[in-house]
């Protein structure tokens, strides 16, 4: 490790993204306080990774790539079988108000598919720019996004017309 990362260039970070962090975390844990735990831990990464970032997309990107790393890490520690039902934990689970319907539905979703619509409709990224991140062909990404969309659609139908 080159040094540790001084207090205002974490504090600067934090602000600037913990949004971005929590909102990944909450996707994949699918509850607030393991998703609290989560992005406490990326920027408790943030202040120990002592390797300058290249640029703003540098940045993102790694905390993108830290956030999945540590939430995967968390779900299949050991304690995660010893816990609550998930039904249980996914009752406590933050809904943002303009699309807290939808957020429910995304939800649901297997983690790769939760993890892309947030990537591309919430933080923007392209599929070119996800595949980098993620380390997956972007054609693979787009394949994920398509899947997401149809099951996401296919959750929509049922829920407002009782049928697939």
């Amino acid at each position: 490790m080159d040094s540790v990362r001084s207090r205002e260039e974490v504090a600067s970070l934090y602000r600037k993204y913990v949004s971005m962090v929590y909102q990944i975390c909450l996707v994949l844990m699918k509850n607030v306080p393991d998703a609290e735990d989560a992005v406490q831990n990326v920027f408790r990464k943030v202040m120990e990774y002592g390797k300058p970032f290249q640029g703003p997309d540098h940045e993102k990107a790694w905390l993108v790539v830290t956030a999945r790393n540590e939430c995967k890490n968390q779900l299949k520690h050991w304690w995660r079988t010893r816990r609550e039902s998930e039904e249980t934990l996914n009752n406590l689970t933050w809904q943002q108000p303009e699309d807290g319907e939808l957020w429910e539905l995304i939800l649901t979703l297997p983690e790769k598919h939760r993890l892309v619509l947030y990537l591309h409709y919430y933080q923007g990224y392209s599929s070119q720019e996800m595949g980098r991140i993620l380390g997956k062909n972007p054609s693979t990404v787009r394949t994920w996004l398509v899947q997401a969309r149809q099951k996401l659609k296919e959750k929509l139908e049922v829920e407002e017309y009782g049928r697939p």
